[in-house]
C-alpha cells in the first residue's frame, strides 16, 4: 500500500511532493493537527488511536512545511511551522476504493 500512496501522494500537483521517496508509519495522535474550518470551529481530522502513512516536507524559501497523512481512505495535506504551529488544511483527496 506504501508504494501506491507513494504514487498518489507525487500526483496531486504540489512540486515539494514531487520527490518525496518514503512515508513513515506515525501515529495518528502524533499527526493530527487542530485547524481552523471555514465555519470557525477548530477541529482535528485525524483518528489519534490510528496509524498513518506520512511525511513532512520544507517549503523553499518558507518557514512553513507540509505535513501529508495518508491511509485506505484519503490523502491529507497541512501546511504549518514550527512544531505544528498555525496548521492549515490544504488539501483533501478521497480514495477511490478498488
Amino acid at each position: 500500500m506504501q508504494e501506491q500512496l507513494l504514487a498518489e501522494i507525487k500526483n496531486l500537483g504540489m512540486k515539494e511532493f514531487e520527490n518525496i521517496n518514503s512515508l513513515n508509519l506515525l501515529d495518528g495522535s502524533y499527526l493530527n493537527l487542530e485547524i481552523d474550518l471555514p465555519n470557525g470551529i477548530k477541529a482535528k481530522l485525524l483518528d489519534d488511536n490510528k496509524k498513518y502513512y506520512a511525511n513532512q516536507i520544507d517549503i523553499e524559501g518558507s518557514d512553513k512545511c507540509y505535513g501529508v497523512a495518508a491511509d485506505e481512505n484519503f490523502i491529507i495535506v497541512y501546511r504549518y511551522g514550527c512544531n505544528g504551529a498555525d496548521a492549515e488544511l490544504i488539501q483533501i483527496k478521497r480514495k477511490l476504493q478498488e
